[in-house]
């Protein structure tokens, strides 16, 4: 499976393309999108669309894992970003790519094992687990790729549960359910 990780934003938008196997992840390539400060807000939206179009068409993502926003304290800041999310949700949409989206508290969990983790610990677990020598830069994109590594974790156990339920039904857990320990399963 090939993921999209997107950190939203107006200003910077980290990527982050992954391939899943189930097992473990290949990075494809990761990196930001940009625009200017001194162009007109609607233009840098239009940016922010056109370049997620051209990610998605290049990579051809099986699925786009994006950031759930919560305001804290700059509503502003943070309307703005939500817009950006909107154009970057659109853009997805557009080119028939399933969205999935997460909280930071959701990202923390899956990357690092602890919701309340520091930021320079997932940027340490994404170099650890993607086995690369530096923390991805910027950090925008050291973000995405956290949001990918989610959403192949999740992915993994929600087909685990599946395999699972379809097991039950068919009974087919009975024969591993009912082995000894240390005999053999046939």
């Amino acid at each position: 499976m090939r993921i999209l990780g997107i950190d939203p934003g107006y200003a910077t938008v980290g990527f982050g393309v992954l391939d899943y196997d189930g097992r473990g992840f290949k990075v494809v390539n990761f990196g930001a999108i940009t625009t200017t400060p001194d162009s007109e807000f609607s233009q840098r939206l239009l940016t922010v669309h056109g370049d997620m179009t051209d990610l998605i068409k290049i990579y051809r993502p099986s699925a786009v894992s994006v950031e759930k926003l919560f305001f804290n304290t700059n509503h502003t800041t943070g309307i703005d970003v939500a817009q950006a999310r909107g154009v970057i949700l659109l853009a997805a949409e557009q080119n028939a790519v399933r969205v999935y989206e997460y909280t930071p508290l959701q990202v923390k969990g899956s990357v690092v094992g602890y919701g309340r983790a520091e930021k320079h610990q997932v940027q340490e677990m994404v170099r650890s687990i993607l086995g690369l020598r530096e923390i991805p830069k910027p950090d925008d994109a050291a973000d995405a790729l956290a949001l990918a590594i989610t959403h192949g974790h999740y992915s993994a156990s929600a087909a685990f549960g599946e395999y699972a339920k379809s097991a039950y039904k068919s009974g087919d857990y009975q024969k591993y359910r009912n082995t000894p320990k240390g005999g053999s399963r046939q």
